[in-house]
């Protein structure tokens, strides 16, 4: 039973629960093993996630990207994230003959809408509302929507993901403890990835929240986890290593 032939992206970096290179490979190798001794075939792919995949963090405004993505409209980092694991899963699967075949099969999958419909059936047949995706502005909204401005001009040499993620927790997209209620409207939207150049004064970030005093303490976290270089700085891969029996 299940499936027998499995894509895991396995993340690194500070936004994830392996921070290190050598413990997402130890991670990603047991995982690959252990799939093999159940008869499964199995690959992992090591991403990185010390920056935000894409630009949205928080339920409504992900929902809205992926939507936008699926319409070929979304960010270059996260199209191109999901076009590498889609490719994986066709050439693992033999529905395409290698990982060329399956890349142009993935890109023509979503050039065509067939994948926007997958979706939209995958939605419908767990009890979605498709209204909302087939017509976004449906989802939820923030009531305050604030830019916050880059301190000083410079490139962006390093995000903490991790700390993205507990301030749009604490801005109440996510919970702190089992029972908390979650606000789907609230999330942060980024503007700049690591190796871009920032101009002072210019969007660093937008904050989306309906409850001010959090929009307050949210913004000092965001500005910190934030650190901007006077020298060009390296930009980030996607992947570091795929690992396959």
């Amino acid at each position: 039973a299940g499936a027998d032939v499995i894509v895991l992206d396995v993340k690194v970096g500070n936004g994830a629960f392996m921070k290190t290179l050598e413990d997402a490979e130890r991670l990603a190798e047991a995982m690959v093993r252990l799939g093999g001794e159940a008869g499964r075939r199995v690959v992992a792919l090591i991403s990185d996630m010390n920056q935000p995949l894409g630009w949205a963090v928080g339920n409504a405004l992900e929902m809205r990207e992926a939507i936008s993505t699926l319409h070929e409209a979304g960010p270059t980092d996260f199209r191109e994230h999901c076009l590498a694991v889609a490719s994986e899963m066709l050439t693992l699967s033999g529905k395409a003959a290698d990982a060329s075949a399956g890349l142009t099969m993935a890109m023509e999958i979503l050039a065509s809408g067939a994948a926007w419909h997958k979706f939209r059936d995958l939605v419908k047949a767990q009890g979605g509302d498709v209204r909302c995706i087939d017509e976004p502005e449906r989802l939820p909204k923030a009531r305050l929507v604030e830019p916050v401005p880059a301190p000083r001009s410079g490139y962006l040499a390093a995000v903490n993901a991790a700390e993205i993620g507990i301030a749009v927790m604490e801005l109440g997209g996510g919970r702190e403890k089992k029972g908390d209620p979650i606000d789907h409207s609230a999330g942060v939207i980024v503007h700049y990835k690591v190796g871009d150049l920032v101009q002072k004064d210019t969007p660093l970030l937008t904050i989306h929240t309906n409850d001010e005093q959090k929009l307050v303490a949210a913004r000092e976290r965001l500005l910190a986890a934030h650190t901007l270089s006077d020298t060009p700085v390296q930009r980030l891969p996607l992947f570091y290593r795929r690992v396959a029996e």
